[in-house]
């Protein structure tokens, strides 16, 4: 470890795509990848971003890949730091061509990978190294090196550089162990290490390894590797240590005078990592011994990705790391979370047929971003001892210069702190930094704004100059020249006016000074100065202060202001946050006092202060004063000493002189006499100076006085700065906690009424439910009283048996049922589940328990949905790519037969207009596939969104905030969810064997029905010309009968055989042809493809004389066995068989011509939709349910139960149906015991069988959109859905979608379809956007198709029913006008007004008549004439609201809100009215 902590250093991930390969542009893969070009993001799909540290894209070199990833990571081993990368990708992606662990005899120097390209690095840093110590008279660095090279291979360690180990002998298990050190550090024992001195001999050790590497080919990869790779570089240096602070010139001296170096030792390991590629089995098609070492290398990705998930999550972060769940995991211990620095390059495919493994890769690196590596240096104790060491000396150093500076101080109280005029000086600084910045901007502007006068100025006399008439072009640039230099020394002159301003300033004020040393009478004047000057500062300060005060007083009045209006906008409130706010404001007001009187007390002190320094200047002078004066008063002295000295030697010399000359007296008289003034001068001068002198001495004890004065009050001042300043502290403090506690307070009264609002909305939900349990017992005993009345005895047995309670049962979570047992088909089951919680004890009475199994058991079902759905949309992509590689190979050869018939001559041109077509219609299948893979691509990443973003159950959450008794709820729970998911696997699975025994043997019966229908049908086809032209056409093209007689024309013929054959001969008690034909299956449910069609189907007459086994099928009844191969069929069934019951009619409506015959009850919620052909009924409920009901007998034949929600559309053809929940259209064949056999989607994805949940569900899946109605085209074999803004189109035949009709703005609301002469499908739809649409399908159309024709002008409101009877439509819509279009010409011909009392929901013509029927929400039906839309009457249909009309060969079925669904019957001709 080194002196100072661990750094942390993310893992940094690159992003590599590899170019598209040969084999991928041949089959016509696509790119699904696209990087956005200066920034390091790539987009996959049509706008899923992934952000990394670098993105390489397909034309990226090798070389600009190693400078961004590896160079800094090899400078950073020669200063003792780990380092490592790894390649991650699937199989194939290019990492072993990016790490550079597959050599090649024919590489190239610029296709060089990662490791050689390192190794040159590695060396040549140890060359420049040497050489720059050698240079610089230094010790010369040691370096030693050694290499080790580890294959993990299925999951045992084995040694690339071990000469001795058998290769072929690889399921021996390795001798190689992993440990971990004291510090946390991965080692290896029994690993061959090898010492290289040069590059060349690393490179060669590294191919004889690389050689020795498991290597094999897949389908995917001609030489993939089946093994993880780990090459690792160990580095130690020792070097002479390197002074850490410039500024150490205490060590760096004792560093020169003795000589001696100090070493340091440097340890660094690099690994490079070339793991596996991740696999799908079923890609590579890898078996055997590939398939176990696919399966041993997605084991280790997968504990890699366990560990990155666990470090790079962090909602995980203090959860347990695996890393011993896999030796790949251990061997990276250090690089993932440890001592490392980290680089993982993930590389991908850029082929959409790769995208599922490359949006994977993206995942998984996009975690990885996240971990968090903590980095030191690897240092010897001996070299970290003298790094810490020198650190703390730098340290002292460093603190012992702040304290010489004054940085640091130490204070009364004994603690250490930084000098505030540290700060003060750095504020100021800081202040000129700006104030420069801000006159070099001004001078800036300056400079421009002269330029641009000049220029002005230079305009204005060229415009003169040319009005003149003398402009010319050199006297433009001279008068130029001249106005520039104007303004030059212009703004040169008002500089130096200004400087001379400030010298003149300067000049007054040092004049005023110098007056101090000029005579007497300047005393008093320098004297008064500092007092004049103090009181002037006074002055001033206090005119601030007033001015601030003014300020602050108008700052004041206008937040006042502000307040009281926001007082009066808010005078709504509480009272209580009234009393608060004046609190608050009396609180703001004292802290305002308190900060206005420390202001105050501040400037006082300011003031003083100055005071204080001047006078102490004052004092300085005078004492330089005075010291001139005694100097000056003592040369004066002595003079006068001298002067009497020579005087007394004169009066002597004149003495002793007898004789002399009178002049020369008189001259030495006047000399003394002027010498004697002159003194005298001098003397009354001293005198005066030392009067003045005595004065000055006496105002200095004066000064002193007051200077003391001046101190005590600054003082005094100070303390009461530093009281307020702690009054102020503690004021604050108070309010601090003031403010928390009323947080505090609103936090809890918050937090109360969320509580409040919560319970008012658990009430509000439980006050609902229970007014849906008393509508739904109110339905139940209305339903009941309305079935007690004379009937059949079968149907009165029927009736009084008790209702089963499907809505109890459906919420009952499986778990509980298989915990308290089966539930009955009474009401028991209720009373059961409350009376078993009370025998299993007091734990589970828990409501918390039984909502976080809830909530987990939710959790559950949709992470299943979500895979579920994610499955199936990866398998329609795989089917897509496989449809689009062999179009593409069709395409190619197709274009190379056009290329070959171009080449023999002109006679094939009608042969090359063929190809071109066929070219033509395999270049749009391609495109549309392409944007259907497209389509899919986007479904899964919004698929994967919402899983990321859906997570609103935080699972680990859940479970670590259990109890003891909550804990074993669940547990107990779990474990019966498990049991119950196993039961229904294993039942699954034994169904899914009985139902393949089944289909071979139906196949072996379809073959030999076949041929004896083929036979029977021959006999036939002489009596019947319609079974002779059907045959002929089944028969076109074909070698024998059985190639072409599929499910679908065999029910067409036995149509026409139960009319043709079996209708003559009703009352023959012999056997038939038909029992003939399915004499050898004996049970029609089993072994018959139509036997439960083939008795619905048979007329009235002939039904009642059938046998009774025949009629308990018709009525379904399944056999014994049945029900042991299907209990999904009996599930669905319920107990209570619905009836259609003849109806009475009224003695007032006896003359009506439209009647009601019959009454179809059975559902237990509103009916929404129906279809009828002439012997079958289809009514969809919201009670989840689809019936089928028998037109001949009267009876109810299945329930298609299991929706997600209510059915609102229902569509019958050719032995299947379809029903409509929520986003999902089930396909039901009717044929095998009301069995769903596909699932499709808004989106649309074919799912096999039931995929969607059988739990009442009102949520639209994440990328489905509801699906509101069907409808078929005439022929059977498309589907139209209506799916939010656009329709859906599915060819049943092979149950795929082929596109979607776009161009509505809001949701298709209803739509029909119609057949054009042509034989093109023609597609109306009605829209809440208010408009109808018409689309033209032709036959093979795909893609996204937009409307031919928009009928104008629109309804005022959503369009909810369409009809078409020849070539008019009829619209109804909510604006409550029908409107009739004529669909050659598509004019709008007629329009209704006020058609109904409500708005209209279903249109219908009668059969047989011109006559329009209209139904509305209000119950009513009306009558329309076609032609004139001219209203025939109007007849009460229902009391409830009218949901769906259908219509047969000689019916109208109406279905509505009361459940039933009514029969009706035109008893006379309805051209002249009703009655």
């Amino acid at each position: 470890m080194s002196g100072g902590g661990p750094d942390e250093s993310s893992v940094r991930v690159a992003l590599r795509i590899r170019p598209q390969l040969a084999k991928e542009k041949i089959e016509g893969c696509h790119i699904c990848t696209f990087v956005m070009p200066g920034e390091p993001q790539v987009v996959l799909g049509k706008d899923k971003a992934f952000t990394y540290d670098h993105v390489f894209d397909m034309d990226t070199q090798q070389e600009t890949i190693y400078n961004h990833c590896t160079e800094k990571l090899i400078e950073g081993c020669f200063e003792g730091y780990n380092a490592t990368i790894f390649a991650y990708g699937q199989t194939g992606s290019g990492k072993t061509y990016t790490m550079g662990t597959g050599f090649d005899v024919n590489i190239g120097e610029e296709e060089l990978g990662i490791i050689p390209r390192a190794v040159n690095h590695l060396f040549r840093g140890i060359e420049e190294r040497i050489q720059a110590a050698t240079e610089q008279g230094k010790p010369v660095p040691e370096f030693k090196i050694n290499a080790q090279f580890l294959e993990l291979y299925n999951e045992e360690v084995l040694d690339l550089f071990d000469s001795t180990r058998d290769i072929e002998a690889r399921k021996q298990r390795s001798n190689i162990k992993i440990h971990e050190d004291a510090n946390g550090g991965i080692y290896t024992v029994g690993v061959t290490t090898r010492t290289v001195n040069s590059a060349a001999e690393m490179i060669q050790c590294l191919k004889l390894g690389a050689l020795s590497r498991t290597t094999a080919s897949t389908q995917m990869n001609v030489q993939s590797s089946r093994s993880h790779a780990i090459f690792t570089i160990h580095l130690c240096q020792v070097r002479v240590c390197s002074a850490d602070n410039d500024d150490n010139t205490t060590d760096n001296r004792l560093t020169n005078n003795s000589e001696i170096n100090e070493f340091e030792t440097l340890t660094a390991k690099f690994h490079f990592v070339d793991l596996a590629g991740s696999e799908r089995l079923k890609r590579t098609g890898a078996t055997g011994d590939r398939a176990k070492e696919g399966i041993s290398i997605n084991c280790g990705l997968l504990a890699l990705g366990n560990v990155i998930s666990a470090l790079g999550d962090r909602s995980k972060r203090s959860t347990h790391v695996p890393y011993r769940d896999s030796k790949l995991t251990r061997l990276l211990q250090d690089s993932l979370g440890g001592n490392s620095q980290t680089m993982m390059i993930a590389c991908i495919s850029p082929s959409d047929r790769d995208f599922m493994e490359t949006l994977n890769t993206l995942k998984y690196a996009n975690r990885a971003r996240n971990i968090k590596n903590k980095v030191v240096v690897n240092q010897d104790r001996a070299s970290q001892q003298i790094s810490a060491l020198r650190t703390e000396i730098a340290r002292l150093q460093m603190e012992l210069m702040e304290y010489k500076t004054g940085k640091r101080m130490v204070g009364e109280d004994g603690m250490e702190g930084i000098n505030d005029l540290v700060h003060e000086n750095s504020m100021l600084q800081t202040e000129n930094n700006n104030l420069r910045v801000r006159v070099k901007a001004m001078q800036e502007t300056i400079d421009a704004q002269r330029t641009r006068l000049t220029h002005y100025l230079s305009n204005q006399a060229n415009q003169a100059l040319a009005k003149a008439g003398e402009g010319n072009e050199e006297i433009a640039n001279m008068i130029q020249n001249y106005i520039k230099e104007i303004e030059e020394l212009r703004a040169k002159l008002l500089e130096s006016e200004a400087v001379s301003e400030n010298l003149r300033k300067t000049l007054s004020r040092a004049s005023t000074r110098s007056s101090l040393y000029g005579g007497p009478s300047s005393f008093s004047s320098a004297l008064l100065a500092p007092e004049k000057e103090a009181s002037d500062v006074i002055e001033m300060a206090k005119k601030d202060l007033q001015k601030l005060k003014k300020k602050e007083k108008k700052k004041k009045k206008s937040d006042h202001e502000e307040g009281e209006d926001a007082d009066e906008e808010d005078d709504s409130e509480e009272a209580g946050d009234e009393t608060s706010e004046e609190s608050e404001t009396e609180e703001l007001d004292e802290k305002e006092n308190v900060q206005a009187d420390l202001a105050n007390i501040t400037c006082e002190i300011a003031i003083k202060q100055k005071l204080i320094d001047e006078l102490e200047n004052s004092q300085r002078r005078l004492h330089t004063l005075r010291q001139q004066y005694e100097q000056k008063l003592m040369m004066l002295q002595n003079k006068i000493k001298d002067t009497q000295l020579e005087r007394d030697r004169v009066l002597h010399n004149m003495g002793s002189v007898e004789t002399g000359t009178e002049e020369k007296a008189k001259k030495i008289k006047v000399e003394y006499e002027r010498k004697l003034s002159s003194m005298n001068k001098e003397l009354q001068k001293l005198q005066s100076a030392q009067k003045e002198h005595a004065r000055l001495l006496k105002n200095q004890s004066q000064y002193e006085k007051q200077l003391k004065k001046l101190q005590l009050d600054v003082t005094e001042m100070k303390k009461t700065k530093v009281s307020l300043m702690r009054q102020m502290k503690d004021q604050q403090e108070r309010n601090r906690a003031a403010e928390c506690r009323r947080n505090r307070e609103i936090a809890s009264l918050k937090k109360d009424q969320r509580r409040a609002e919560h319970q008012l909305k658990q009430m509000e939900a439980q006050k609902r439910q229970q007014e849906l349990v008393l509508r739904r017992k109110n339905e139940e005993v209305t339903a009941l009283r309305r079935q007690v009345r004379p009937v059949s005895g079968k149907v009165s047995r029927k009736v009084s048996l008790p209702e089963p309670l499907q809505e109890p049962s459906h919420r009952a979570t499986p778990a509980r049922m298989h915990t308290y047992g089966v539930a009955s088909s009474n009401g028991s089951h209720v009373l059961f589940l409350r009376s078993s919680p009370v025998r299993m004890g007091s734990a589970y009475l828990s409501r918390t328990a039984r909502a976080k199994w809830q909530s987990l058991e939710r959790r559950v079902s949709d992470i299943i949905m979500q895979r579920m759905t994610i499955s199936n949309m990866e398998s329609d992509m795989n089917r897509l790519l496989k449809q689009r590689e062999e179009l593409t190979r069709r395409r190619e050869r197709v274009s190379r037969k056009r290329e070959k018939m171009a080449v023999e001559g002109a006679d094939a041109d009608r042969s090359l207009a063929s190809l071109n077509e066929e070219l033509e219609s395999l270049s749009a299948n391609i495109d549309y596939i392409n944007d259907s893979i497209a389509d899919c691509q986007a479904n899964i990443m919004q698929m994967e969104e919402a899983k990321e973003e859906g997570d609103t159950v935080d699972v680990t959450a859940v479970i670590s905030s259990c109890n003891l008794s909550e804990a074993r709820f669940l547990l107990d729970h779990f474990m019966n969810m498990a049991i119950n998911k196993g039961l229904q696997a294993s039942q699954k699975d034994s169904q899914l064997k009985v139902m393949e025994g089944r289909l071979k043997q139906t196949e072996i019966n379809s073959a030999t029905q076949n041929q004896l229908l083929f036979h029977m049908l021959k006999e036939k086809a002489e009596i019947n010309p319609e079974l002779d032209a059907l045959l002929g056409s089944a028969l076109q093209g074909g070698k024998t009968p059985t190639d072409h007689l599929n499910m679908s024309s065999t029910f067409t013929f036995l149509i026409i055989l139960s009319h043709t054959i079996l209708v003559p001969q009703a009352r023959r008690r012999t056997t038939t042809q038909m029992e003939l034909l399915y004499a050898s299956s004996g049970d029609l449910s089993c072994e018959s493809p139509t036997g439960d069609f083939s008795a619905p189907l048979l007329p009235l007459s002939e039904r009642l004389e059938a046998p009774t086994d025949m009629q308990g099928h018709a009525l379904g009844h399944t056999p014994d066995r049945e029900q042991t191969v299907s209990p999904s069929a009996l599930s669905a069934r319920p107990a209570a068989i619905g009836v259609i019951n003849p109806v009475t009619a009224p003695k007032n409506s006896r003359g009506a011509k439209l009647q009601c015959v019959y009454v179809a009850e059975g559902h237990t919620k509103p009916v929404l939709c129906v279809d009828a052909t002439d012997d079958l009924l289809f009514t969809g409920s919201k009670d989840r349910t689809c019936k089928v009901w028998n037109l001949v007998t009267g009876q109810e034949i299945m329930s298609l139960a299991d929706h997600p929600s209510s059915v609102v559309s229902v569509r019958y053809t050719s032995s299947l149906v379809f029903t409509v929940s929520t986003a999902y259209i089930k396909v039901w064949d009717i044929r095998d015991s009301a069995k769903c056999i596909r699932t499709l989607t808004s989106s649309g994805q074919v799912g096999s069988g039931d995929v969607c949940s059988s739990a009442r569900s009102l949520s639209i899946p994440p990328g489905e959109s509801q699906i509101n109605q069907i409808s078929l085209n005439p022929s059977g074999s498309f589907l139209y859905a209506a799916a939010g803004n656009a329709v859906r189109m599915w060819d049943l035949r092979k149950f795929v979608s082929t596109g979607k009709l776009t161009g509505h703005l809001g949701p298709v609301m209803c739509l029909t379809v119609d057949k054009l002469g042509s034989g093109q499908d023609v597609v109306l739809t009605g829209s809440k956007d208010h408009h109808i649409k018409m689309y033209e399908v032709a036959e093979g159309a795909q893609g996204s198709l937009s409307s031919s024709h928009t009928f104008d002008p629109t309804h005022q409101d959503s369009v909810e029913s369409l009809a078409v009877h020849r070539d008019v439509l009829y619209s109804g819509s909510r604006d409550y006008y029908i409107k009739k279009w004529d669909l050659a010409s598509k004019q709008l011909l007629q329009q209704s007004a006020s058609a109904q009392a409500d708005w209209v929901s279903a249109l219908g013509v009668v059969p047989g008549s011109p006559v329009l029927l209209s139904g509305c929400r209000g119950g009513l039906l009306r009558l329309w004439h076609v032609d004139s839309l001219a209203p025939l009457g109007e007849v009460r249909g229902h009391d409830s609201p009218i949901n769906g009309l259908a219509t047969n060969g000689s019916q109208l079925f109406t279905a509505s809100d009361d459940r039933t669904v009514k029969v009706w019957e035109a008893k006379g001709p309805l051209e002249e009215g009703v009655h």
